[in-house]
């Protein structure tokens, strides 16, 4: 192929996964922009205090129901630990449900790759949820945990245009909240916040897995993932580490990794290696950055530790149900849902709501200040 070819064949696929995914993106930001708005996180902290696995549960369908951003998810996770939440409940249960489970990423996955892997995706995170809580609960000692947590609390405070005003969350009733323009002009201010915060990666992850798509021959992937024979444990172990290697290695995170996810598997890697990948997008350079920011560099060590080895072993684990159960899809069968007339109509209406989140949050506060300034004549 020419390179005209394969930029083509690039543009092609990244132009087909925006369409895809653009609907799923602004209804899971919206959401999470409500959550957000509505959801006291002082109130949650003094929920997940503890170690408990029921408030292990209870911190991840807080995850599950709130950010997608991995910036604002680790952030979040932040909050909640200085604030007394448990490493096991805070760093461990929210945090990757916040990244993993939430319902956009479902959606994605569902459409780019299938509903097998969004299942996949959903048994393999809570798989990961509790080897990552079982190993702060266990494995780091005590100490550790109090030290980074002091760390955080010492760290300065630095004013963030993202997140909740938690004054106003806790100041008022829900029926405010839920039942009043303010409440959600907050939710679309939030959902505008994500979108700030997580364009940068969509961008970069779209355009890092159309290059890959173009470019990269599929011999090349036949041929590092035949190392070992395909089929036998080797290939899987290979495969389910080499999947976090990349994940780490490509610098993308949460949702933009998706349709890198569909290159690999269409490339050869094994099922369970691409759950391994999606799992890792919590350790790429600049989330550990965060973490050494956050909690001190052992802390940071400890998690990239923790999380790279539950990632490869849920990988591993999926990879073993699937085969054991024979749901294991066909890799010709699957790859990647070609945008459709459900497709175009779901877009058109979710781009009006994104549209009403513009306006609400830069052009009515605007205007309404502008308004209030003027003096008003006799």
């Amino acid at each position: 192929m020419t390179i005209q070819q394969n930029l083509f064949e690039s543009g092609t696929f990244i132009v087909e996964m925006v369409i895809v995914t653009w609907w799923p993106l602004v209804a899971g930001f919206t959401i999470s922009g409500a959550v957000q708005a509505f959801v006291s996180q002082d109130r949650l902290g003094e929920l997940i205090g503890g170690e408990s696995w029921r408030e292990i549960g209870i911190a991840s369908f807080f995850g599950f129901i709130s950010s997608s951003c991995s910036f604002a998810a680790v952030a979040t996770a932040r909050s909640l630990y200085q604030k007394g939440a448990s490493a096991a409940t805070s760093l461990a249960a929210y945090e990757f449900a916040a990244t993993n489970l939430v319902i956009e990423i479902g959606i994605v996955i569902w459409i780019v790759l299938s509903p097998t892997f969004m299942v996949a995706d959903f048994i393999g995170g809570f798989v990961l949820i509790i080897l990552l809580a079982s190993g702060f609960k266990y494995v780091v000692p005590d100490g550790w945990i109090e030290d980074a947590r002091e760390h955080a609390r010492n760290l300065r405070e630095d004013i963030h245009e993202h997140g909740t005003d938690e004054d106003w969350v806790q100041n008022h009733s829900w029926r405010e909240k839920l039942l009043t323009l303010s409440g959600w002009r907050k939710a679309s201010s939030n959902a505008m916040g994500e979108w700030r915060m997580l364009w940068k990666e969509l961008v970069v992850g779209f355009v890092i897995a159309g290059l890959i798509k173009g470019f990269v021959p599929k011999s090349a992937w036949d041929q590092l993932f035949s190392i070992f024979p395909e089929g036998t444990l080797a290939w899987v172990v290979f495969g389910v580490v080499i999947g976090v290697v990349i994940g780490v290695a490509t610098f993308v995170c949460s949702v933009a990794n998706v349709p890198l996810a569909l290159v690999l598997w269409q490339g050869g890697i094994p099922f369970g290696g691409v759950m391994s990948y999606i799992f890792a997008d919590l350790i790429v350079p600049h989330i550990v950055q965060m973490y050494r920011k956050f909690y001190g560099w052992r802390m940071a060590a400890t998690m990239f530790v923790l999380i790279f080895g539950a990632a490869a072993l849920s990988g591993l684990v999926v990879h073993g149900l699937w085969a054991g159960l024979g749901a294991i899809p066909n890799r010709g069968a699957v790859g990647g849902t070609k945008p459709g007339g459900y497709t175009m109509v779901l877009d058109g209406v979710f781009a009006l709501i994104f549209l009403a989140q513009v306006y609400v949050t830069y052009f009515e506060e605007r205007g309404g200040r502008l308004a209030e300034a003027i003096p008003k004549g006799d």
